[in-house]
């Protein structure tokens, strides 16, 4: 699977040149499954109507998508697997909306889904703030609020570096360099600050950050000793 990680979703021209890369064609031929999922997490259904109706400030489903289809994980355990495999491995991309990450990991492990993820080598996933931290080795005990059954911080791990979103966000005061650097720093891996202009691109396993905004690597920690 190839990934475009954002913070707030497409919402600049590099940015969107980033995804037609991934991509290989243009976007006007291109199917895409919105994942909603996220936003239940912190109790927002009106979130998960705005990012599937496209009324959401925050840019996805509204790129010109040749197709559009939702894709509701916790809705799969209910269903017969040969209803909605078929349709996830036909879609060329998969639009993972905000909310909670680590409400969007358990009930990616619960519906099955993440046991796919190692066949769609061609699917690109595209998240938004939870849908790209939902893929980190760990959140971080500064982002957690809905608590898994098991506890902890631990996401899926589908990338050894964590995401630190909505850096400098005007919005979210709390946000800033200072805040991340502690964030960082209980980390025992590599981590990424984005602001909503900058995107992490995973593919053929190289990591690289395409911005217009501003962003910081924080390094895996040296062990002492």
């Amino acid at each position: 699977m190839k990934l475009l990680l954002t913070s707030a979703g497409v919402g600049n021209p590099t940015i969107r040149a980033a995804l037609v890369d991934l991509l290989g064609k243009p976007i006007e031929e291109c199917s895409a499954l919105c994942i909603p999922t996220a936003a239940y997490g912190h109790g927002s259904s009106e979130g998960a109507w705005r990012f599937i109706s496209g009324r959401s400030p925050l840019h996805m489903v509204d790129q010109g998508w040749k197709s559009l289809g939702v894709l509701e994980l916790t809705a799969l355990p209910s269903i017969e697997r040969e209803l909605w495999v078929p349709v996830l491995e036909q879609a060329d991309v998969l639009l993972a909306g905000g909310g909670d990450s680590l409400y969007l990991a358990h009930w990616m492990r619960e519906s099955g889904f993440v046991d796919l993820l190692p066949t769609l080598s061609n699917t690109v996933w595209v998240g938004l703030s939870a849908g790209s931290m939902a893929l980190t080795p760990r959140i971080g005990e500064y982002f957690v609020e809905w608590q898994p059954p098991g506890g902890g911080n631990e996401a899926l791990g589908v990338v050894d570096f964590s995401i630190f979103p909505h850096l400098d966000h005007p919005n979210l005061p709390q946000n800033t360099l200072a805040h991340a650097e502690r964030w960082a720093a209980t980390l025992p891996n590599a981590a990424y600050a984005i602001d909503d202009d900058t995107a992490i691109v995973v593919a053929a396993g190289a990591v690289r950050v395409v911005s217009e905004g501003s962003w910081t690597h924080f390094p895996l920690p040296v062990a002492s000793g």
